[in-house]
């Protein structure tokens, strides 16, 4: 079974699919971009499109009962791989702590003309 998982924190998805899908003790985030959750716009460098992309995966494993700390692997897509170290510097500060597994590629384009795009896999934190 699966449950669609949505924020009102987190910007709306673009297109026919859902912010998070929980399933099988895991929350399975789709790809968030650096938009702002207010006005759907995208701006700034690097740095500051990742803090924003992290921030709406932030809000996203909040409502999926899970968080940073049960993140077990990310994909990070970036428009250009020269920006690597840069946004590593804020990845950093999001998983200082046994950072979960990852994988970054550089691709052609992300939607809406963002420079990043982040997908995460959280397990689900049992209920006490």
């Amino acid at each position: 079974m699966k449950e669609a998982i949505s924020s009102a924190r987190a910007p709306k998805a673009i297109g026919p699919y859902s912010q998070a899908i929980k399933a099988g003790g895991f929350v399975f985030l789709s790809g968030q971009l650096p938009a702002n959750p207010a006005n759907g716009e995208i701006s700034g460098d690097i740095k500051a499109q990742t803090k924003q992309s992290l921030e709406n995966i932030r809000a996203i494993l909040a409502a999926s009962d899970a968080n940073l700390q049960s993140v077990v692997k990310t994909t990070v897509f970036l428009n250009d791989i020269n920006d690597f170290a840069a946004m590593n510097e804020v990845y950093k500060q999001y998983f200082d702590h046994d950072p979960p597994a990852r994988s970054c590629v550089q691709v052609a384009a992300i939607p809406k003309g963002a420079l990043v795009e982040i997908e995460v896999i959280a397990r689900i934190e049992p209920k006490a």
